[in-house]
């Protein structure tokens, strides 16, 4: 009784499962009816599917081991794990980081190994937004992927370096997918409005292909729009004004990859003296809505690192637009920050003030600290002439010229040079800075010094 009770019930969630597949064949998003149903219908990805390709060749023998997908938005992740599903003889369990949690992976698991126990086959998981699990959600896997109990498919729009756990990612091969061309979406347009039985100029379709930018899904909403947009007002066939009119629904992908990459782009186009790279690296940050008060950081340490001394009124402007963010906030603020973006890009540079910070620090690591010299000790407490403490110390303003040669740091340390001045700009020494100079520089690795564009600290992670 209680088998025909269990076998009715499955029967009516086949009927069930059967009938929304149909509405959602007929009703659903023009994107998701238009999703491939071979490998021979992906379009693009060739050097992962294209004949006697790796990830082709491991999906058509039902072979591929665990896996993670990494690339941007609407280039086939989701498309190639249900393509997964139809080619393999193993169970097929698709969950979302999004709404999964640790029970849901500890219940696949353990339907995993009964069913390996008891039939013989093994499960593969595809885990769509495996970015959005964290590190005990995704350790949670590791046993049964190790095991081979459990095929995991991880598909992630994040560096999977810094969106993976190390471990997980060690087990499983990864498969880099890349934005589709223009022609690859052009063939995607046309083999959609074949289907739905419509017609559109030629420039409209090349403009959806260049707004898209690699996003085939980005691509076929713009052209469901547009189509919707055509019937409306009654004409046959889209054309630009559709395509126009339709481009107001499109969002700037700006994920934390394109946020470090983005970044990186932006301070190396200052530090490269190019004003006009900076100014569109700037605009696509604001746009994406990246924080304007990290913008200003950035600037103010770029003023510093790779401007310095050539124009010290450098830091002056970037902090000046720093403060303009707080006290005008946008979108006024994005003035004053193009206004010091154009100004650090176009001053002479100079990195001399990096480089002489990190062989000063190197030198504080790597060799005796030694003690502060007698005559330059604090003098002002009771007891402390009789220390010694100042005894010998000439006040430079007592002199003529304002300067005196004296010893300023430990004996061993005397004649190391720190500072080197470029000669570029106002990277000069001047005054009797340039009487002390010509002793021997202190070698250190500049690079390994510097203060990275990702961080507010010499040595810091980042991007630049």
């Amino acid at each position: 009784m209680a088998e025909a009770v269990k076998a009715k019930a499955s029967r009516s969630a086949d009927l069930f499962e059967a009938a929304l597949q149909r509405r959602l064949a007929e009703r659903g998003p023009l994107a998701a009816r238009m999703r491939p149903r071979s490998l021979d219908e992906m379009v693009g990805q060739g050097h992962l599917l294209g004949p006697g390709r790796p990830l082709r060749a491991l999906i058509e023998a039902d072979r591929l081991s665990s896996a993670v997908l990494w690339g941007p938005p609407g280039t086939g992740k989701t498309t190639l794990a249900h393509l997964v599903a139809g080619a393999t003889r193993r169970a097929f369990v698709a969950m979302s980081a999004v709404a999964a949690g640790v029970k849901d992976v500890r219940d696949t698991v353990e339907a995993a190994r009964e069913r390996l126990a008891l039939e013989g086959r093994g499960t593969v998981l595809f885990l769509d937004e495996v970015h959005r699990f964290n590190r005990a959600q995704q350790d949670a896997l590791l046993p049964s992927v190790e095991s081979g109990e459990l095929t995991f498919i991880g598909a992630t729009t994040e560096n999977p370096f810094f969106s993976v756990n190390g471990p997980l990612l060690s087990r499983s091969s990864l498969f880099r997918l890349e934005p589709l061309s223009e022609a690859h979406l052009l063939v995607l347009l046309r083999r959609a409005l074949q289907q739905e039985g419509a017609s559109a100029d030629e420039a409209a379709l090349a403009l959806l292909a260049r707004l898209a930018e690699g996003d085939a899904r980005s691509a076929l909403n713009g052209l469901e729009v547009a189509l919707a947009l055509a019937e409306a007002a009654g004409r046959q066939a889209v054309g630009l004004e559709d395509v126009e009119a339709a481009r107001g629904t499109r969002a700037l992908r700006y994920g934390e990859d394109e946020h470090y990459d983005v970044v990186s782009a932006f301070i190396k186009s200052v530090r490269g003296s190019d004003p006009d790279a900076g100014l569109y690296w700037l605009a696509r940050m604001l746009e994406a809505g990246e924080d304007p008060r990290f913008i200003a950081r950035r600037l103010v340490i770029l003023a510093s690192e790779d401007v310095g001394m050539a124009d010290p009124t450098s830091l002056l402007v970037a902090d000046a637009a720093a403060r303009a963010v707080e006290f005008v906030g946008l979108p006024e603020a994005q003035l004053n920050l193009a206004h010091a973006v154009v100004h650090l890009a176009n001053a002479p540079k100079s990195n001399s003030v990096t480089v002489a910070l990190g062989r000063a620090r190197s030198d504080v690591q790597e060799l005796a600290s030694g003690e502060v010299p007698k005559h330059l000790r604090d003098s002002h407490y009771k007891g402390a002439a009789r220390l010694g403490h100042g005894k010998g110390y000439v006040y430079p303003h007592d002199e003529p010229g304002g300067w005196v040669a004296q010893q300023y740091r430990p004996a061993h340390l005397e004649g190391r040079v720190y500072w080197e001045p470029t000669g570029r700009g106002a990277d000069v020494r001047k005054g009797p800075s340039a009487l002390q100079a010509g002793g021997k520089a202190a070698p250190a690795n500049a690079r390994s010094q510097e203060v990275e564009p990702g961080g507010d600290v010499p040595g810091g992670a980042g991007c630049g």
